[in-house]
């Protein structure tokens, strides 16, 4: 639950920034849209993989992280209890998740 919480708390904050005329309205719609996108990437990959149908190559999970998804895709790891225990993946995407919040950050620090 406290991943969940922390996606929320996240996604509050982009909301409190673009309220406040911090942050471009563009950049909550970017995180909104990337996190439906990767938790519905998360949905039918794990409907896939209790069907044996073909998968999500987890490089696509990671890129939808990358460019803003992850708070979706930590929510739905959650949810759909999928790839919330492989040790390699979620190294990986905890790396996307620092990556992204960096670079969110220096736009921050440039902006201002």
């Amino acid at each position: 639950m406290l991943s969940i919480g922390i996606a929320i708390l996240f996604l509050g904050v982009i909301c409190g920034l673009v309220a406040r005329g911090i942050l471009p309205l563009g950049i909550l719609i970017l995180y909104v849209a990337a996190s439906v996108a990767a938790a519905v990437f998360y949905a039918a990959d794990k409907s896939a993989a209790r069907s044996g149908r073909w998968r999500t190559a987890e490089r696509t999970l990671h890129v939808l992280a990358l460019i803003g998804g992850w708070p979706g895709a930590l929510i739905a790891q959650r949810v759909f209890r999928h790839k919330s225990r492989k040790p390699s993946f979620q190294i990986a995407f905890l790396s996307t998740v620092a990556l992204n919040c960096g670079v969110l950050l220096w736009f921050l620090w440039v902006g201002s």
